[in-house]
């Protein structure tokens, strides 16, 4: 076995991957955020469907998705090892340390919002991407978008699952940087700062889709 294979199949390294791809995905939250903010525009979803249709026949989208689905694919299969090889760790729970004295809220459950983050995603892809991409051709994506966010129960369900998406953030980009020994005194403010951005804004900036829909209805 190679040193470099040796490495990536280490505890150490599967952090590190966990890390790269938890970061590689939140570069994408911030593009597909960028394009749904055009569903705001009043234009009546012209320059979103124009997103939409680039993103639906330009050839070298579909290697990018086929990347994303892999860097998701990834990261739940790594985060569910380590899950794993942390509980067979420490097989008998401690009695006289509670947990929230020893680690924050959004660490403990991060096997949580991380099972929940997945299958917010499985109906997200099936109810716009699928559904726009392989099964309706008669309404433009942000029909299909506006349509499904006047139901005032997808919103609620949509908000809820970005609330868990916030809270995986929270502690999943602050561990990145502390996987790679950048969270120290020097640089932790900046993470800290950025890290904001990231579990707060960007969540806030998708709630306020379904907002927008159900108010404009």
């Amino acid at each position: 076995m190679s040193k470099t294979k040796a490495f990536l199949t280490s505890s150490v390294g599967r952090k590190l991957i966990m890390a790269l791809s938890g970061l590689f995905l939140c570069s994408f939250l911030v593009v597909h955020l960028y394009i749904n903010l055009f569903l705001f525009k009043q234009d009546n979803g012209a320059e979103f469907d124009a997103y939409g249709h680039f993103m639906a026949t330009y050839p070298l989208v579909r290697p990018i998705e086929i990347v994303l689905f892999l860097g998701f694919l990834l990261h739940a299969v790594i985060g569910i090892w380590l899950w794993l090889a942390n509980r067979r760790a420490r097989p008998v729970r401690y009695k006289v340390l509670k947990a929230s004295d020893s680690s924050a809220l959004s660490s403990r459950i991060m096997w949580v919002t991380g099972i929940a983050v997945a299958v917010f995603l499985g109906f997200h892809v099936n109810a716009f991407f699928i559904t726009s991409r392989f099964i309706t051709t008669e309404r433009s994506m942000y029909e299909i978008v506006r349509e499904a966010f006047q139901n005032p129960l997808t919103d609620v369900l949509y908000i809820v699952a970005l609330a868990f998406l916030a809270y995986h953030l929270r502690h999943g980009f602050q561990s990145a940087f502390q996987t790679f020994g950048l969270r120290n005194s020097r640089y932790e403010w900046l993470i800290n700062l950025v890290a904001v951005v990231f579990w707060l804004l960007i969540p806030l900036g998708f709630a306020a889709m379904p907002l927008f829909f159900l108010w404009a209805h």
